[in-house]
């Protein structure tokens, strides 16, 4: 099934799977706001700065006319999400009901708290919106190597043509009707990649990062489930398979950006080094998420504490360690949540 697919952001993600679209024929174009990002693209024939090594086929239109959505069957965001609701309210005067916008963002609107999906939805009104989330660097994307995500929406037609059209032989997708669950755990992974990556930095073992995902996934289900998702979710793709990637990978920015701050590298600096670090953002909405609805989350705070009041990278780790003893099993992942 061949179809009209428009790419809005020409960061590494949005540029992969338009590459990966390319390469299984459908009808690709690369849009972005800065014509020095596309010139250079033309120039270089790939996003040389973002996504070496990846390259772009001349049959990949590139625009920086957002009018160049017209006509698509998918609208896939690529943008980081600060700038979604932007873009969103610049595209949707050219989206049609018969077109399906897909985005791949994970984190919140800071200032709203609000899912990718909700902002999209309140921007763009007369489309089906899809969330497309899981393990899938686009480092590895761009170059065809095997991935798996999932997609999910309230409108299970539009997640069955997105799977239809974009699956293939390296790119293979699942649905999932829980979309709380599947953004939810596509942002908060980058916390708990951001606090590994700081053990990283830090020199520690396994052993730390190990429990680090664990105790992660299980605050990142606790909050998700009181924000209405399906327990069972965050035990897929785009829960302990994103945790995963991006708490073990170098492509990993918040890793990365951890690994730094591990080092004695300031937050602020350790961010402006690496570039967008959606984990750095999304802590600060996680925590007052947390707050608002009364849900333990101590890695999260912790982590909280050190990006945004200065906290002590040891001190954190060892108030960790010593919180009070508890059953690992008492009202977490895998349990029913009460």
């Amino acid at each position: 099934m061949m179809a009209k697919v428009t790419v809005l952001g020409a960061g590494a993600f949005g540029v992969s799977l338009a590459v990966m679209a390319d390469n299984y024929g459908h009808d690709v174009t690369v849009w972005s706001s800065i014509k020095e990002e596309i010139e250079a693209i033309k120039r270089d024939g790939e996003q040389k700065q973002k996504l070496p090594g990846v390259k772009v086929s001349e049959s990949i239109k590139l625009a920086t006319d957002i009018s160049c959505v017209k006509g698509s069957d998918i609208v896939l965001f690529g943008i980081p999400t600060a700038f979604v609701r932007k873009v969103a309210r610049d595209a949707a005067p050219y989206i049609t009901p018969n077109m399906i916008v897909v985005n791949t963002g994970k984190g919140f609107e800071v200032d709203t708290h609000k899912r990718m999906s909700e902002v999209l939805g309140e921007e763009i009104k007369n489309a089906p919106i899809v969330a497309l989330s899981g393990p899938s660097h686009a480092e590895e994307v761009g170059l065809g190597i095997p991935t798996t995500v999932v997609v999910a929406s309230v409108d299970k037609k539009a997640a069955y043509y997105v799977q239809d059209v974009l699956c293939n032989e390296v790119f293979r997708i699942y649905l999932n009707n829980d979309i709380i669950g599947c953004e939810i755990g596509g942002a908060l992974k980058n916390i708990i990649a951001l606090s590994s990556g700081i053990c990283d930095g830090m020199g520690y073992g396994d052993n730390t990062k190990a429990a680090l995902m664990t105790r992660g996934i299980s605050e990142i289900a606790r909050l998700g489930v009181a924000m209405g998702a399906n327990m069972e979710t965050f035990a897929g793709l785009t829960g302990i398979g994103d945790l995963i990637v991006t708490c073990t990978s170098m492509h990993s920015r918040n890793r990365r950006a951890g690994i730094l701050i591990g080092q004695g590298v300031a937050p602020e600096e350790a961010v402006k080094q690496v570039g967008t670090v959606e984990g750095y953002s999304c802590c600060k909405a996680a925590w007052e998420l947390s707050r608002k609805l009364n849900v333990e989350m101590p890695i999260t705070e912790q982590l909280y504490k050190i990006l945004f009041e200065g906290g002590v990278v040891k001190e954190a780790l060892g108030n960790l360690m010593t919180r009070p003893n508890r059953h690992e099993t008492e009202g977490i992942f895998l349990s029913r949540y009460e």
